[in-house]
């Protein structure tokens, strides 16, 4: 059994949507980021760096418990224990690494400051907008550009594309309009379509409409403020 310390974002998802694409068993428990459950005791123990998701494999390498943070290093072990969504050809497996790398140090990170400054930040600034708006559609075009050449990032559906796909939900949030990308439209339908996925974005279904409900003082200085830079 995988226990999976989770809520409802884009790195959620990714690891929801894996878990139901391998089969695997898992129970997820909610881990309330507005509410401040990230900085819990607990859950520090198996996420250092504060951030969701964590799992714990109670049947781990050796049939010993394992835990894992980091969404890339989450995806990369769950492949590996499924033998499923990572290539067995070795061009294709780097290919595969080197854009969930992408996903990674790209994608996440512009996706996530463009939605911060747009929607979250108390002040409206010009400068951070148009700045992290701008990477997130370059970053876009980058993927167009790839899946023109093959219908899945790495050729064939693997842990890269299940990386990424989550941050391409709700895209207009960081300013990229999909339509304007058609193979990223194209790719993005048919991920979209998968009954594993539809599954995976359902996970912790009951708490979506709190975690997108607009920020209070309390949840916005636990998610942007001070908060969450306490040393700990």
């Amino acid at each position: 059994m995988i226990d999976v310390y989770s809520w409802p974002t884009p790195n959620g998802h990714k690891v929801h949507i894996m878990l139901e694409e391998t089969g695997l068993n898992y129970r997820v428990h909610g881990i309330n980021i507005r509410a401040g459950d990230q900085f819990k005791p607990d859950f520090l123990k198996i996420s250092p760096n504060n951030r969701i998701p964590a799992i714990v494999d109670h049947d781990g390498p050796g049939g010993k418990p394992i835990s894992l943070f980091e969404t890339g290093a989450i995806l990369l072990y769950l492949a590996s224990k499924s033998g499923k969504f990572l290539p067995i050809d070795m061009h294709a497996r780097w290919a595969c690494v080197q854009w969930l790398m992408w996903q990674m140090g790209g994608v996440g990170p512009m996706f996530g400051q463009a939605n911060h400054f747009r929607r979250y930040a108390k002040e409206k600034m010009e400068y951070p907008i148009e700045r992290y708006t701008n990477e997130a559609n370059r970053l876009t075009n980058v993927l167009d550009k790839r899946l023109a050449e093959m219908p899945y990032v790495a050729g064939e559906y693997s842990i890269a594309d299940i990386a990424i796909f989550p941050w391409m939900r709700g895209a207009e949030n960081r300013g990229v309009n999909i339509g304007e990308y058609p193979n990223v439209k194209r790719w993005f339908d048919e991920i979209n379509a998968r009954p594993a996925v539809q599954r995976g974005v359902k996970v912790l279904a009951e708490v979506q409409t709190t975690s997108a409900a607009p920020h209070d003082d309390k949840s916005w200085d636990i998610m942007f403020g001070k908060t969450q830079f306490q040393r700990r």
